[in-house]
């Protein structure tokens, strides 16, 4: 399985601001309001996790990752540290 990471936001257009800048280039969303991306390797969706909780107070995007099936966790300032040790010790490669 597949990690990813799925935003979602209530407002049109805000998904799409946050990932333009993230990305650095401009982006063609089907869905404004939500988005999801997989990756192979967990610990490359550390980078746009920590970019999504740095910019938090800017966006109107709430985050939620899945490490396994049918498991997702919201990603909040609160959690935001052990998610990140977590994932480093669960995939160390």
């Amino acid at each position: 399985m597949k990690a990813t990471i799925n935003f979602y936001s209530e407002i049109d257009g805000e998904i799409k601001k946050f990932l333009e800048q993230y990305y650095s280039k401009n982006l063609n969303l089907k869905n404004h309001l939500s988005f999801q991306e997989e990756y192979d390797n967990p610990v490359e969706m550390i980078d746009i996790i920590s970019c999504f909780i740095d910019n938090n107070d800017k966006f109107k995007i709430n985050l939620w990752i899945s490490l396994d099936k049918d498991v997702y966790i919201c990603v909040t300032e609160n959690n935001i540290n052990n998610l990140i040790k977590y994932i480093y010790e669960r995939y160390p490669y």
